[in-house]
């Protein structure tokens, strides 16, 4: 997979360059590029964003920029998608969806966000990774690029080990532990230690079944 992040600021996504993503990079299973939008500025100051027309407070990134920016990188099987809080919710499912994309295009706002014009011809999905407003785009990018690597082939040690979590088959994931089973009084559920597969296995569900009822409840409803 290759991703390019559209962005005023390249320097951001050095946080890319670390842990798994690091390790996804370095074996090439996933190429990261960052293509700075000021580079396609025509302004003689690099300018990319001006004053909203019919008023409002703050500074909206221009169509000039932003159209030649992703001609620069968008081809035949290009699919980009536009970070902004008005998006479409963000979530595993559509994680998994996007995974089988063999290019992705992150458009990273500012200030006030961008033109529209671009959003209407550019622009292949908008998301949003929650119901909150940040200072900039590339936050919620690289939380977005993040879910969708660690779902590439190859990319988890165990490849098996995302399907038992939070928001597979609906649930949130159960409680982990691990070594010492005794911690200064704080002791691992015995079931964990009993090494009886069929009981941990049912302890673990009706964990997942508790925690999503009191938490996200919304979730078990996706089930009806």
């Amino acid at each position: 997979m290759k991703i390019d992040f559209l962005t005023l600021f390249p320097e951001m996504f050095q946080a890319m360059n670390c842990s798994i993503i690091k390790r996804a990079i370095d074996n090439n299973l996933v190429e990261i590029n960052c293509v700075n939008i000021r580079d396609f500025s025509q302004d003689k100051h690099k300018k990319a964003d001006d004053y909203v027309f019919g008023g409002g407070e703050g500074m909206l990134l221009t169509p000039q920029p932003l159209f030649d920016c992703i001609d620069s990188v968008k081809s035949s099987n290009s699919y980009v998608i536009y970070v902004t809080p008005s998006g479409e919710p963000f979530n595993q499912e559509i994680a998994k969806e996007l995974k089988n994309k063999e290019h992705l295009v992150f458009v990273c706002g500012h200030y006030e966000g961008i033109d529209q014009r671009v959003i209407d011809n550019k622009v292949d999905r908008e998301l949003s990774i929650g119901d909150y407003v940040l200072t900039n785009g590339e936050l919620p990018a690289m939380v977005i690029a993040d879910s969708i690597i660690r779902l590439l082939p190859n990319v988890l040690n165990n490849e098996s080990s995302y399907q038992n979590e939070s928001f597979e088959n609906n649930l949130l994931e159960h409680p982990q532990y691990t070594r010492p089973a005794n911690f200064r009084g704080l002791k691992v559920p015995e079931v964990l230690l009993s090494g009886n597969h069929q009981e941990i296995k049912k302890w673990c569900q009706e964990q997942s079944e508790k925690i999503t009822k009191e938490r996200r409840p919304d979730l078990l409803k996706k089930d009806n």
